[in-house]
């Protein structure tokens, strides 16, 4: 099985480097292509794969991804349509950009998974969303599926969904980080120095996230055990809620995906 990547950012980046981490396919098996020739550079000495200049090269994989940004889908795509077959797979990692419109482009019925991963598959902990069309075999679609996981979960949706996963997970990252800032910021003013207090604060937000996954309990429930009466904590979270912290995480995920339906 060959592997194309079609751009060669950070998150085609995250998914190569967890592939190859998982030993699920050797570099000798993947061609990269990227604009810059220290791009390609930079992966061929990390990696040890295949890299070219031309992207019709890196579409003859069995298996191409497109890890381009959205801006440049069409023009890739209009770039590439001719080389791809139809026994080929094509992952797309953009946002917006439909199945139906993608397929437009190619010109063709192609065999197309549509995913939305985010960041933090650059640590193995990532998760993607994925869709795929209706002529994608159940095997076709494992072997996508095995690839994304090792950079860490995977979720089979509809694709009418997809908008909605790019507030809740594929940009999701954004707002956490801004909260792991906010804890730091509020520790360095009782005393805390900063660096401590950065690994205080992420520590926390990566063992309260692994109790929802691991233990099955409603957020709320696990939010409840930390809360005891007239205790520090409830009067943390009556500060919270006073200012608007819920409203403010919902507001955020509405214009998140607003601005994804805009991008069609």
């Amino acid at each position: 099985m060959k592997l194309g990547f079609i751009g060669c950012g950070n998150m085609a980046s995250a998914i190569l480097s967890g592939i190859l981490k998982q030993h699920l396919i050797s570099p000798d098996e993947v061609i990269a292509s990227a604009l810059h020739q220290e791009t390609l550079d930079r992966a061929a000495a990390t990696w040890h794969i295949h890299t070219t200049l031309d992207n019709c090269e890196a579409a003859k994989a069995d298996i191409v991804f497109l890890a381009v940004k959205p801006q440049f889908y069409e023009q890739v795509i209009r770039e590439i349509h001719d080389v791809v077959s139809d026994s080929q797979l094509i992952v797309s990692i953009a946002p917006a950009k439909s199945i139906a419109t993608i397929r437009q482009w190619f010109g063709k019925d192609i065999r197309l998974i549509r995913t939305m991963p985010n960041t933090p598959a650059m640590v193995g902990e990532g998760v993607t969303a994925v869709c795929p069309s209706e002529n994608v075999s159940t095997e076709e679609l494992q072997k996508v599926l095995t690839l994304l996981e090792a950079c860490g979960l995977t979720e089979v949706m509809s694709e009418r969904l997809l908008d909605s996963v790019t507030a809740v997970s594929g940009s999701s990252p954004a707002y956490v980080f801004l909260f792991i800032e906010a804890l730091a910021d509020g520790a360095v003013r009782d005393g805390i120095p900063r660096a401590q207090a950065y690994r205080l604060a992420a520590q926390a937000v990566l063992g309260s996230a692994k109790m929802v996954l691991e233990t099955g309990k409603h957020p709320g429930e696990l939010k409840d055990m930390v809360c005891s009466p007239a205790g520090t904590t409830i009067e943390a979270v009556a500060a919270l809620e006073e200012a608007g912290l819920r409203n403010a995480v919902l507001a955020g995920m509405k214009a998140c995906t607003d601005r994804t339906k805009q991008m069609r």
